[in-house]
């Protein structure tokens, strides 16, 4: 940590910005607060920090909120030059804010606020926190900078008794609006055409503006001015972003599939600014099951590992647990599962170290809610998701034991990392894996049921796509699932994008490469073939019409910018391309390239640290990576890929 930062206790500025972030969401002029419970960032906070000095030196303290600086027992006024003699100085700084986040930025040549500095609540004590984002003394970390640019819309047209704007994209914004009329306007927004020209029932809209009204942040592509004339008004776009680089690129002979990896990418960004969000129409809440798959998205595109954080952080909140994350049983183990891979993405000890303590905490609370058993079953007031389909929850539902063996995987995992004692994880890792497979497995049906209690025995893809993604059953039963499950047209399809990324997931680790290539030109093809720009929360190619924009009993409840559905990303990155770490921050990783539907093929994807590229010609394929540690598996034989050093294969 060369730089200077403002410091926070551990996870409060996410903490905090995830509390304002749930309180976004709007719908048909109403605030929408998320309906769970929400932390917020500690009140009252003091850093400290040793230095032994060899010669005298100043720093100056800035501040959000009130407190003092302590040298060794003295104390000074925050805001001004204060002096440290040589020696041994214990440095100590109280901060209290009752309404927002306490934090400090030191400025001096020695003292500074780096790397080294612990900070505690009075209760526990931990290195400081600290965000790229805030590296300046003029800035405040409870408000977000967003930069912006200004959209032009592409298309102005006359429709309905008034005007029609299509800006060509999603933006996530305000408008700039001019008027020559001095009656004041309507403004009705939409992701699609349909809903901005459904002036009752659009889910954003904004009456009596005139060009002096404030014009709230939205999203939308299309914007509607219902009984105006085509001269009447005039409409401009302000996207607000926070920068990213995209550190990926894609291209193929095959126009569809460059346009679905670009279109992903567009969709992923958008929902991913200082958190990763659902979406950026509907709820703009934070999920932890969109979190966890944005997460593998992200290390496939941008690698942003502050992103990745800074919403692990948000999502579990303070230490004491009072529910389940979003209420969702599965979404608190989807949190822990979260936390594997981003160790694993990027070897950060140093976060590992800040979030195990509650990742414990959450894992114990998943234990008390296992009965003798050793499964997981839900509680009043406890959601039991796993998807939007139709399944036998009666009972203890498969599809959450799964998710809870691979929860236990985590810790172990992460504890060993860090040198704990897993022992007791282990053991129930044991018990519940046999024990899932004696009552939910039907060796008749050969696939796994959704709940044992019901006796109806019935099957659904979720938990059989689980059982293959997380490596829990034998190989013999994963044929089983493929042929009884996977590839049976008679097993209710999926319709979400969030399962289908599961779902051909697992399908590529059985082989099936050209279904699940398929499937990417056919599902979301289809999106790009309906209009979407972005790809959305729910897609079924039987519907039309505008049924397709309807979800959750509203005509216009369905999102169609939703992180979940940028999935092409990971399918291409860790299955075609083949790119996987094999020990965590890629010190080691592998490329296994399934390239057969690419003739022509130039890719380059992050890796901790690096960057991998591969460029296909016919016959003739090329890897070159930017650090050590990798190999390329084809056929069973091995080649290692050595720094800047490129590798050519001639392949079948």
């Amino acid at each position: 940590m060369a730089d200077v930062y403002w410091l926070w206790y551990p996870g409060d500025f996410s903490i905090h910005q995830g509390m304002l972030q749930n309180f976004q969401r709007e719908e048909r002029s109403m605030d929408w607060p998320a309906y769970w419970y929400i932390d917020d960032c500690n009140r009252n906070v003091k850093f400290t920090r040793t230095y032994t000095l060899n010669r005298q030196t100043e720093f100056q303290v800035f501040a959000r909120g009130k407190g003092y600086v302590d040298i060794n027992g003295s104390k000074y006024p925050l805001n001004q030059r204060t002096t440290c003699q040589p020696g041994k100085n214990i440095v100590t700084i109280f901060i209290g804010n009752p309404t927002d986040l306490p934090a400090i930025y030191i400025q001096g040549d020695v003292i500074c606020s780096n790397d080294g500095w612990q900070a505690s609540n009075f209760v526990d004590r931990l290195p400081a926190g600290y965000d790229p984002l805030f590296t300046r003394p003029d800035q405040d970390p409870n408000m977000i900078k967003y930069q912006t640019i200004l959209v032009q819309h592409q298309k102005k047209v006359t429709k309905n008794n008034g005007v029609l704007f299509d800006f060509g994209r999603a933006v996530n914004g305000s408008l700039h609006i001019q008027t020559r009329i001095a009656k004041s306007i309507t403004l009705c927004y939409g992701e699609s055409e349909t809903e901005a020209l459904d002036v009752k029932n659009c889910y954003y809209k904004q009456e009596n503006v005139d060009r002096h009204s404030s014009i709230r942040k939205r999203a939308f592509r299309y914007v509607f001015v219902p009984d105006v004339s085509l001269n009447d008004v005039e409409v401009t776009a302000v996207h607000e972003y926070i920068p990213k680089k995209n550190n990926s690129k894609f291209e193929t002979d095959n126009q569809l599939i460059n346009q679905i990896w670009n279109v992903s990418v567009e969709t992923l960004n958008l929902c991913s600014d200082v958190f990763f969000i659902d979406g950026i129409k509907r709820d703009r809440w934070i999920w932890a099951g969109d979190a966890l798959q944005a997460n593998l998205m992200n290390q496939y595109s941008f690698f942003d590992e502050e992103i990745d954080k800074r919403t692990l952080l948000a999502l579990r909140g303070q230490d004491d647990i009072k529910q389940h994350i979003n209420t969702i049983v599965d979404y608190s183990m989807l949190w822990a599962i979260g936390i594997l891979n981003h160790y694993e993405m990027t070897a950060d000890l140093k976060f590992l170290e800040v979030i195990y303590p509650k990742m414990q905490k959450m894992v114990d609370y998943l234990i008390k809610q296992t009965n003798d058993n050793g499964f997981i079953y839900g509680r009043r007031n406890d959601w039991i998701f796993v998807d939007w389909s139709k399944m036998d929850k009666q009972g203890t539902v498969a599809a959450e034991q799964l998710f809870l063996l691979q929860t236990y995987r985590a810790i172990i995992t992460c504890g060993q990392a860090l040198g704990k004692s897993v022992d007791q994880y282990q053991n129930k890792f044991t018990v519940l894996q046999q024990h899932l497979e004696h009552y939910f497995w039907d060796e008749d049906q050969g696939a796994f049921i959704d709940s044992y209690e019901s006796g109806k025995h019935h099957i659904t893809r979720h938990a059989n796509i689980l059982a293959i993604i997380f490596d829990l059953v034998n190989d013999r039963k994963k044929r089983l699932i493929l042929k009884n499950v996977l590839l049976n047209d008679q097993i209710t399809q999926i319709t979400t994008p969030y399962f289908k990324f599961f779902e051909q997931d697992a399908l590529c680790q059985m082989g099936e490469y050209r279904a699940v290539y398929q499937t990417i030109l056919d599902y979301w093809g289809g999106m790009l073939r309906k209009g979407a720009v972005t790809f959305w929360e729910e897609y079924d190619p039987s519907q039309t019409g505008a049924q397709i924009y309807e979800m959750y009993g509203d005509p216009y409840g369905k999102s169609l910018c939703h992180a979940w559905g940028a999935s092409p990303i990971y399918l291409i990155g860790r299955h075609f391309i083949g790119l996987v770490p094999t020990k965590p921050g890629y010190e080691t990783f592998k490329v296994t390239p399934h390239l057969d539907n690419f003739d022509q093929l130039h890719c380059i994807l992050p890796i901790k640290n690096g960057e991998v590229m591969v460029d296909k010609v016919d016959n003739q394929l090329t890897v070159t990576a930017t650090r050590d540690g990798g190999v390329i598996e084809i056929s069973d034989k091995m080649y290692p890929l050595n720094k800047d050093v490129p590798v050519s294969i001639t392949v079948q």
